[in-house]
């Protein structure tokens, strides 16, 4: 009877659970969103209790959705979000938020550590670029400018291991979200020393580490009936979403690529020893023991879309509400009366500063060569293709190491776009193949969870799951158009450097005090 498996994706702005037959195909799927709160500025904080509802609503909703018993239930995996912090009491309630990787406060630290702490150092032993986003940096932060909630903390988590403690009543972290920390030895499979006591903790103020195989069982009764599944469901811990949709595509041989665009965004591919650059470019996190991935991160995704729309499509979004069709939709359909280029107008989507390629929290957002012919559709199309440029110049980064890729798969919410994706494949100049199914971290989740419970011999089992694809061949005069306009894109964000420094000073000084 047991033949289903529920993948929890743990994301950025929202939660999903997708509910699977053992042949990868689709029953039932669910998501809830939740907000990105930015109180101060530089912050981007969640409250870590909507985050387990969303959890606990998701589940439900698949299991009620498909009318399965919860004995049917093989087992659920997680996928999560990296990078997250939570300060936590001795009495395991949160005295932090969820900090989540979009917040930057910790960029005078990120900096100090990279300049004056042996941070590249710690870096080439732990693979988490020195940047704000690591909990490393928030830390030091926390250490120097929160010194009271430092000092009251018991344990520092994630959102990951806040949800499994709700849960299982138990501080676990996973070799993949703790080697995203940039407090993890990637050699030795242990916290790293010296980032321990630059961050001024212990080990036992952080989480028990485990393999990303590692099983919980004892669901807390009150918890599983909530989610309709049975006390003794197990759950495997997991890993980060970034390597699990990696698996998800079935981007896990060498040469073979994985771009995704979710929230943020990322470009990806897997080797079978841990890697770190000698630039500091890209980042290192495991996946298994045998399966690590290498790549960069970028700040900057479908959060830009979801910013055009709350921002600048009220009129829009009302017509999607009355046709009955997402409001995402309807601006793509828009964005594509416009031709490649959007008319030479470029945008830059640093709008949460950016890790790759820059690593500069500081940069800023900006539209280039607006003119009175540009329209709201121009800016649309200028968006979503200044994502994508983005999202490319990181590849170039990656290309240094790995050569030519062999394959592009796309996945994230974004390939649910023909336009968006057929965007990607004329500004890479390669063939873009995307997976039917979009949930590619959810099921990465439960390809592992397979591996992990036995039934399955390897990760290889995934190439049985993935399902039917979409391949989307480069048009070579829009090609032509793009390699004409990305050497100008990347200049400019080079040469602002300065300027985004000055100005994120003026908006720490004067939106801090007018907010």
């Amino acid at each position: 009877m047991n033949s289903y498996m529920i993948g929890i994706d743990i994301g950025t702005t929202s939660t999903k659970a997708v509910l699977f037959e053992k042949n990868g195909m689709v029953i039932a799927k669910a998501s809830e969103e939740y907000p990105l709160l930015t109180p101060v500025p530089d912050s981007a904080v969640q409250n870590p209790d909507e985050i387990l509802s969303a959890v606990i609503h998701t589940v439900k909703a698949v299991m009620s959705e498909s009318g399965i018993l919860p004995e049917q239930v093989l087992f659920a995996s997680f996928s999560s979000a990296m990078h997250s912090l939570i300060a936590m009491d001795a009495s395991g309630l949160p005295l932090t938020p969820c900090i989540t990787w979009a917040d930057n406060r910790s960029n005078v630290w990120a900096r100090k550590l990279k300049e004056e702490l042996n941070g590249h150092e710690i870096y080439r032993r732990t693979g988490t670029p020195i940047h704000p986003m690591s909990p490393l940096s928030k830390l030091i932060w926390l250490k120097n400018d929160q010194k009271s909630i430092f000092d009251q903390a018991a344990k520092f988590i994630s959102i990951r291991e806040y949800v499994t403690l709700r849960l299982f009543n138990q501080y676990v972290v996973d070799h993949s979200i703790a080697s995203a920390t940039g407090l993890f030895n990637l050699q030795q499979l242990d916290w790293d020393q010296e980032a321990l006591e630059i961050a001024g903790i212990t080990p036992e103020q952080l989480s028990q580490l485990v393999p990303t195989t590692h099983v919980l069982t004892g669901l807390d009764p009150h918890y599983a009936k909530e989610m309709g599944l049975s006390p003794s469901t197990p759950f495997v811990v997991g890993a980060s979403d970034g390597v699990l949709s990696n698996l998800g595509v079935g981007a896990i041989h060498p040469g073979e690529v994985a771009a995704t665009i979710g929230t943020s965004g990322a470009i990806r591919t897997v080797v079978d020893k841990p890697v770190t650059d000698v630039k500091g470019r890209t980042f290192c996190y495991a996946l298994t023991e045998n399966h690590w991935v290498v790549g960069g991160p970028v700040n900057n995704g479908g959060m830009i879309f979801r910013w055009v729309r709350d921002e600048m499509a009220a009129s829009e979004v009302e017509t999607a509400k009355r046709l009955g069709i997402s409001s995402y939709d309807v601006l793509t359909r828009i964005a594509e009366r416009v031709a490649p280029g959007a008319d030479g107008l470029l945008f830059h989507p640093y709008l949460s500063g950016e890790r790759a390629p820059l690593w500069n929290p500081d940069a800023k957002g900006s539209f280039f060569g607006l003119t009175l012919q540009h329209k709201k559709e121009h800016m649309i199309r200028a968006v979503l293709e200044g994502v994508i440029f983005n999202l490319y110049t990181v590849l170039l980064a990656m290309k240094e190491q790995m050569g030519q890729p062999s394959r592009i798969l796309a996945t994230g919410g974004f390939a649910r776009s023909p336009l968006w994706r057929q965007m990607m494949a004329d500004i890479f100049d390669q063939e873009v193949v995307v997976p039917e199914s979009f949930e590619s971290s959810c099921l990465g989740a439960v390809v592992l969870g397979l591996y992990a419970t036995g039934h399955a011999d390897s990760l290889e089992v995934v190439s049985s799951m993935v399902g039917t694809t979409h391949a989307h061949s480069p048009n070579q005069d829009q090609v032509d158009i793009y390699q004409e306009l990305l050497p100008i894109f990347i200049r400019i964000s080079r040469k602002l450097t300065e300027e985004y420094e000055d100005l994120a000073k003026f908006q720490r000084k004067y939106i801090s005090t007018t907010s």
